[in-house]
């Protein structure tokens, strides 16, 4: 069973067809740094530091992130030919040593008093990341990554994106009052609260995705907008997790910050 999803969890469009999609992805960490190189994205993503080093080590150790594609040696990038037979096996064994390994040198470190921020980095090329990223634009990621010459993760990743998008249909928001939320309900919709409220909610979910409780539980109004004012209300301001939110703008070919055809709320804070 394949290791990396990608789930489609706010899907909107304009009157005039600009598209704005909000994915829930997990794929390997290690191909992370491909994946924010894509500058048209706004992302939230787990963060290392922020889980406690038990749980990390107890995922590494009995379910560490796999390679796709085990692609025996040769002269560039790519690895076109896959490993097979002995070699594979033992290849792929080689690789779960490393991870217990890793989690070993981790809990040594724990032991020791280390702080997670460090002993949690022997993990990385073992772990999942867990991001949630919002855009308008996605031809030049897909056109990039679901190819021959992208490395096999990030090209399932992406393979997975698209048919999530494609298999998605959007919802119609008409008007200025008409916003794209993430992670707020259709009751919490209908409810008593302003639409700029309901932004600071969505905002304060997608935060969470750094210690992965973004998606999970009831939901607490109460400390949403607490998490939104200790993000945006003082300094430094962690603005990234208001740049889900949006609204439709009349002209689709207009830009605001990243999204073309859409208002980011991230714009109206600044």
């Amino acid at each position: 069973m394949s290791q990396i999803s990608a789930k489609v969890i706010e899907d909107s469009i304009s009157l005039d067809g600009a598209r704005l999609t909000t994915l829930e992805l997990v794929y390997h960490r290690y191909v992370h740094s491909e994946f924010m190189t894509h500058r048209m994205f706004s992302r939230n993503a787990s963060s290392s530091r922020a889980i406690p080093t038990h749980k990390l080590i107890e995922q590494v150790r009995n379910n560490p992130m796999m390679p796709v594609h085990w692609g025996a040696n040769q002269s560039g990038m790519q690895a076109r030919e896959e490993l097979s037979g002995f070699s594979k096996e033992s290849a792929i064994q080689n690789w779960k040593n490393a991870a217990i390994f890793a989690a070993d040198s981790a809990e040594a470190m724990l032991s020791n008093g280390l702080h997670k921020q460090i002993a949690n980095r022997v993990l990385e090329p073992f772990l999942p990341i867990h991001v949630i990223v919002t855009a308008t634009e996605w031809d030049n990621f897909f056109s990039l990554r679901i190819h021959p010459n992208a490395q096999p993760e990030i090209n399932e990743l992406a393979t997975k994106m698209k048919a999530a998008m494609d298999n998605s249909t959007p919802k119609l928001l008409k008007t200025a009052y008409d916003w794209h939320l993430p992670y707020v309900t259709s009751e919490e919709r209908k409810s008593a609260h302003d639409i700029k409220t309901l932004a600071k909610i969505s905002a304060a979910r997608c935060a969470r995705v750094s210690y992965l409780t973004h998606d999970g539980g009831n939901p607490s109004i109460e400390k949403d907008l607490a998490l939104y004012e200790r993000l945006v209300g003082s300094k430094p301001i962690h603005a990234s997790p208001v740049e889900h939110q949006a609204y439709p703008l009349s002209n689709k070919d207009e830009w605001c910050r990243n999204f073309r055809g859409w208002k980011q709320f991230r714009s109206l804070i600044d």
